[in-house]
């Protein structure tokens, strides 16, 4: 495992706000005693400054894995999150204490606010945390599907590293779609981090659909060759897209079809 690259004490502790603090008092014990975390490539993690994160997602328990390994490396875990949770007691309260940003996915102007936040945190020299996909992967193998645009927006807006990275054995605790979680014994995760997706060719272009669609086919690429390595397996050679198998881009998966919100 690579060793964490050396944080600037000053910009942490300005990171770690007291709101942090009690969400890692209430969690920490338990994702300590259930998951067993190894990390890797973490010196493509910048210990400080702005960056966009982008990981793969095929559980509902990822970003509370994925922001556990950030907090880990002394940086800040903020995600673009469904507005939904933000109505849920005690965990609104705790989403918006920590700025998180909510995520309308339907009616007008949706994503245009969720997209001001990030931007307001990238400013401020904050991480971001976007997944790509929007929402839980649907094909079958769990590999990454199609990827949306919002992240490589952002990178390319504020010329900021791309950081794309991959994550596996969060399954083992929650599957996708499961309501369950198997917290205990403790469960093997491997996240890891690559370099920067390679995006200076795009940089000062118009950021019109070519150009965010070849960003994005990299950042996908980059994800899943993380994840291949992790898995010791090959990815399908074309990725899933959920229109092409009359699939809902949203919502949980039966038989085809989207069943209510993820």
């Amino acid at each position: 495992m690579a060793d964490a690259p050396a944080r600037t004490d000053a910009r942490a502790h300005s990171e770690k706000t007291p709101a942090f603090r009690v969400v890692e008092a209430l969690v920490a014990p338990t994702l300590a005693a259930s998951v067993k975390l190894d990390q890797r490539g973490t010196e493509n993690l910048p210990a400080e400054g702005p960056f966009v994160l982008s990981a793969n997602h095929y559980s509902n328990f990822d970003p509370v894995v994925v922001a556990w390994a950030v907090w880990k490396l002394k940086r800040a875990p903020r995600f673009l999150a469904k507005a939904s949770l933000f109505s849920v007691p005690v965990v609104g309260g705790l989403l918006r204490a920590i700025g998180q940003i909510p995520v309308e996915r339907s009616g007008p102007g949706r994503g245009n606010s969720s997209i001001s936040a990030a931007t307001a945190l990238l400013e401020h020299r904050k991480g971001v945390i976007v997944y790509p996909e929007g929402t839980l992967t649907r094909d079958p193998g769990l590999w990454p599907m199609r990827g949306k645009t919002g992240a490589v927006r952002l990178a390319l807006e504020h010329g900021i590293p791309l950081i794309p990275a991959a994550h596996w054995g969060v399954q083992a605790i929650m599957p996708r779609y499961s309501k369950k979680l198997r917290l205990f014994a403790r469960k093997p995760v491997t996240v890891s981090y690559g370099p920067p997706v390679d995006l200076d060719d795009l940089r000062g272009h118009p950021l019109d659909q070519k150009t965010l669609t070849e960003a994005t086919d990299r950042l996908m690429s980059a994800i899943t060759g993380l994840l291949e390595e992790l898995r010791g397996e090959t990815a399908p050679a074309e990725r899933w897209n959920p229109k092409a198998h009359n699939q809902s881009e949203f919502g949980r998966l039966r038989d085809g079809r989207a069943e209510g919100s993820e």
